[in-house]
């Protein structure tokens, strides 16, 4: 782990701080890209601290631009905070066409817009947020470069001894959820190609703080004594201070037609045996329940590693992070990651 991190992080916001702080390769990228940024659906789990990067990348870089950040704004006080950080907060339904149509121009887009929780039984809305949206908002930035978020949903399940799917496999998602996530990046294949528009995909799996994230789920299970499903038995996981600061690098990839990033951990990671040292930190045993099956949604991060660098984060470090944190009793999002899913019924 790099040394300008801590052995523990204390509270809230020294975790904000953290996850906001750019990588040297972020900020270079921020000072080559010019004009404003707009970040769309910046009210989720990672937009709050990706538009913070942004602001403390610029400024670090010696760049004055405007950064809007959009989205409904749902969460009490959390328009005022980003405000209070030099962020133009801009409430919207993007799926409102008028209103879609008022926002700002911007020659960068930063993607974010998504659903994943509560896609079952609610379909229609799910393909409306992840494919027919992403149409709209093509056509508003067609002359904008844009880095979207996706995710491994896209690809099938793969034997745990093959290191997972790189980017150049054969999307293959299981469920409505993952085969919308795949609609959203052939609508902005589609529209790159049509109006020559660069794009990346960031193909996210999974992004891990203090607050949520697969190893946040293991914690808080063993720590309440409940048995741990090993079924779903491997997964990836990645810091999302660095995932922040490969998203913005990303700017520098982004091509017509569009080019996929998977963007995760360097290991494949075993849940059962996360979850017994999730234990032996927290002092709570493990119960882990199931037989692990062969394969499971995994995804090989050798091609973003080689542009964007290494993660600075080691995976063991977010382990003992957590623990402490959960510990300590501080608080989570309350929005279970449900990797152990495999029918893809989110």
């Amino acid at each position: 782990m790099d040394s300008i991190f801590p052995k523990r992080i204390a509270d809230v916001a020294q975790l904000e701080e953290l996850l906001s702080r750019p990588t040297p390769g972020a900020v270079e990228t921020m000072k080559r890209l010019k004009g404003d940024v707009v970040i769309l659906g910046v009210g989720g789990k990672i937009g709050p601290s990706l538009a913070r990067m942004v602001r403390r990348a610029d400024a670090a870089a010696g760049v004055s631009r405007r950064v809007f950040g959009v989205a409904r704004f749902s969460s009490p006080g959390l328009k005022e905070k980003l405000e209070a950080d030099g962020i133009e907060a801009i409430p919207c339904d993007l799926l409102d066409r008028e209103r879609l149509a008022a926002l700002p121009d911007a020659p960068n887009v930063l993607y974010l817009a998504a659903m994943k929780f509560g896609a079952t039984g609610r379909e229609a809305a799910t393909w409306a947020r992840n494919v027919y949206l992403p149409g709209l908002v093509c056509e508003k930035y067609r002359r904008a470069r844009v880095v979207a978020y996706s995710t491994g949903n896209v690809y099938p399940l793969v034997p745990v001894s093959g290191g997972g799917s790189v980017e150049s496999d054969a999307p293959n998602p299981v469920g409505e959820y993952g085969m919308s996530c795949l609609g959203r990046e052939r609508i902005f294949q589609y529209f790159s190609r049509l109006f020559d528009m660069p794009v990346a995909f960031i193909r996210l799996n999974y992004a891990n703080e203090m607050r949520y994230g697969v190893i946040v789920d293991l914690a808080r299970k063993v720590f309440a004594g409940e048995p741990v499903d090993a079924t779903m038995g491997y997964f990836n996981a990645i810091w999302q201070g660095d995932n922040n600061a490969m998203t913005l690098q990303a700017f520098d990839h982004a091509a017509a037609p569009p080019r996929a990033i998977n963007v995760t951990g360097r290991r494949v990671l075993s849940v059962r045996e996360i979850a017994r040292q999730l234990g032996e930190l927290m002092g709570r045993p493990a119960a882990v329940v199931g037989q692990e099956a062969p394969d499971a949604l995994l995804s090989d991060s050798t091609l973003a590693r080689r542009l964007f660098g290494e993660p600075r984060v080691e995976e063991s470090q977010l382990i003992e992070w957590i623990a402490d944190w959960t510990v300590r009793g501080g608080p989570t999002l309350d929005k279970p990651t449900r990797f152990e899913v495999r029918d893809g019924r989110f």
